[in-house]
């Protein structure tokens, strides 16, 4: 027997459906919204720029060029924009990622987007060039937004979607099956097994009971012996005093008669 479906859990199972759906469409479209963002960004030529700009692979050497030529502004400007360009990655990423090592994931696939994209920049976008002070910006700038509040909303919605829908109180319980009988091979078994283990014990028992028969007396002690000994020494004793009393007895008898 099967228990019949719970209308409250159908309801709930199709509304947590509709949820998911409707956020991982929200979340897609702003991740291409952001993505077609980030191209006009870093992905427009600058001209201007072509004498001034070049490759950097050594990490610091940007941001030590922005504190020391570059005024407050002009370096707030700099490393801010970097930085607010990966705080999507960790608003959005996280819907995407599977929930175990997420931040590491998210952090991963962030630096990977953001190098690919500054390779493009140096090898094709005139004015610009690889720079891997901003591949390290915006990475923190993913980790800043997953923090502040992609970890909070992401986990909402995975604890909300992967909830188990709890059964309505008028929600029958299976009933449990009924336990079969065992067929005769299993009676037949079983009772072949007893047999052989009443046997067994009878035969153990009989060997026990004729080991105890066929035991040994134990022999008598030395101070048993000597008493007996003792003993057998004064009844032989006290049989050959009353021998001697009687032989006494029947020569007086031969005196008296004698005097007589």
């Amino acid at each position: 027997m099967t228990a019949e479906a719970n209308p409250r859990t159908d309801r709930g199972t199709w509304v947590r459906v509709l949820v998911r759906g409707a956020v991982l469409t929200v979340v897609l479209l702003g991740l291409v919204a952001f993505s077609v963002l980030l191209a006009k960004v870093t992905l427009t030529p600058s001209p201007a720029s072509e004498d001034l700009v070049t490759a950097n692979l050594r990490p610091g050497r940007s941001l030590r060029q922005y504190a020391e030529d570059y005024t407050f502004l002009a370096a707030c400007k700099q490393a801010g924009g970097n930085l607010l360009l990966g705080v999507p990655f960790g608003l959005l990423l996280p819907f995407f990622v599977p929930r175990r090592l997420r931040m590491i994931r998210t952090t991963l696939l962030t630096a990977v987007a953001m190098a690919v994209v500054e390779l493009i920049q140096g090898a094709l976008v005139e004015g610009r060039a690889f720079d891997v002070d901003d591949v390290i910006l915006n990475t923190a700038g993913a980790l800043l937004g997953y923090f502040v509040l992609g970890r909070r909303i992401s986990h909402r919605y995975y604890t909300y979607t992967d909830a188990s829908g709890s059964p309505g109180p008028s929600a029958e319980k299976p009933e449990a099956e009924p336990k079969r009988a065992p067929g005769p091979a299993a009676r037949t078994k079983a009772a072949r097994t007893k047999a052989a283990a009443t046997k067994a014990a009878a035969t153990k028992a009989a060997r026990t009971k004729a080991g105890q028969r066929d035991r040994p007396k134990p022999a008598a002690s030395a101070p048993a012996k000597k008493r007996g000994a003792r003993t057998g020494r004064t009844d032989g004793a006290a049989s050959g005093g009353r021998r001697a009393t009687g032989s006494g007895a029947v020569r007086s008898l031969f005196d008296r008669l004698r005097g007589r």
